[in-house]
């Protein structure tokens, strides 16, 4: 179908880039300051689902990850938060890579905070952060290619709920006054705000591209 959202290829389309880990390609949009993912992350990992489990979500929506899934408490691409995750209390030192590509991050609640207030603050971001496509009838403009979608959320009881009315995004923050409480940027009609819940439901993931200074410090070892 003509809303079907096709991947941009490198070297063709402007604005694309390669997760070199599985070969998948993701939109790119630079919103004031930052450079954000235009998509969802889709890098498939333990803990991790497509909505309904319908693999065909996971091309449109990305996938639904876990807290630990996201921050990667595995400590498999970077050490900033292993361990972290469902019952465990530890505050990631950001910028925490989490699964992101290398060279982007997970965002901490004062990213997110960073883009929505450039996006006019929280009663209006979130229309004008949303995509125009594929929603529930009260459509975002998606006034700078941000195009979050509403890719709903999956409950820690394995139910999926809200698909084309919301969607989470994970921050790399976490609620310190219990172990299982993590932070999430929440889309909801036209607002967003902060809201901290469980670790182990499944919201989707944005990276958000590493400062060039951090690059160029974290790569002068291996240069």
């Amino acid at each position: 179908s003509s809303s079907e959202k096709k991947p941009c290829v490198v070297g063709k389309d402007k604005n694309c880039f390669e997760d070199e880990r599985d070969g998948q390609t993701y939109r790119t949009v630079k919103i004031g300051t930052q450079i954000w993912m235009a998509e969802n992350l889709n890098f498939k990992v333990g803990n991790s689902a497509c909505y309904d489990d319908e693999k065909s979500n996971c091309t449109k929506y990305g996938r639904l990850y876990t807290w630990g899934a996201a921050i990667d408490s595995v400590g498999k691409y970077g050490e900033n938060a292993k361990g972290c995750g469902n019952g465990e209390h530890c505050t990631p030192i950001p910028p925490v890579r989490g699964i992101c590509p290398e060279g982007w991050h997970l965002p901490d609640t004062t990213e997110w905070k960073t883009l929505i207030s450039f996006a006019g603050g929280d009663d209006i971001a979130g229309e004008r952060l949303e995509s125009h496509i594929g929603m529930y009838e009260d459509s975002g403009t998606d006034d700078f290619g941000f195009s979050a979608f509403l890719a709903g959320e999956k409950y820690r009881d394995q139910s999926f709920f809200e698909d084309s009315r919301d969607v989470h995004f994970w921050t790399a923050s976490e609620e310190l006054k219990d172990n299982r409480s993590s932070c999430s940027a929440d889309f909801f009609y036209a607002s967003v705000w902060f809201s901290c819940g469980f670790k182990d439901n499944g919201h989707s993931v944005r990276c958000v591209r590493d400062e060039p200074a951090a690059v160029s410090l974290s790569s002068s070892s291996s240069n």
